[in-house]
């Protein structure tokens, strides 16, 4: 597997992950082309810093199990309004809610491509009405 492929399929299990806590919109970005230091950001969000948190140790330990790297760096667990989890070939942003739309991160780099990350059984799944 070419080092890309490995990076979008880390990048799609950390949104899996995010998705699976509840965490809000999220979404991945192929930012490789216009930014140099990584290839993808993955980013979602959170009502609570309490599910900010639980996000990002679910995010961290999905990674690692599925055969990734630890992140080279986590920053912004003090205070829980956005963590960023720096795995170096792509980058996690857990936000609280009311910051993410402070930042609007989606706006800045709305001009990049959006990588699908769910599989075709999770859209199918996710397109069916709840009984």
């Amino acid at each position: 597997m070419m080092e890309v492929d490995r990076t979008a399929a880390w990048a799609a299990e950390a949104a899996r992950a995010a998705d699976d806590k509840n965490g809000v919109a999220t979404l991945v970005l192929d930012v490789g082309a216009v930014l140099a230091i990584t290839d993808h950001f993955v980013i979602t969000s959170a009502p609570n810093t309490r599910l900010v948190r639980t996000i990002a140790e679910e995010v961290e330990a999905r990674v690692f199990s599925g055969g990734g790297p630890r992140p080279v760096r986590t920053e912004g667990l003090d205070d829980l309004h956005w963590v960023l989890m720096d795995y170096g070939t792509f980058v996690v942003h857990v936000f609280l809610e009311e910051t993410r739309r402070y930042y609007e991160l989606e706006r800045l780099w709305a001009d990049v491509p959006r990588m699908e990350w769910r599989t075709v059984q999770e859209v199918a799944a996710a397109r069916e009405p709840s009984r």
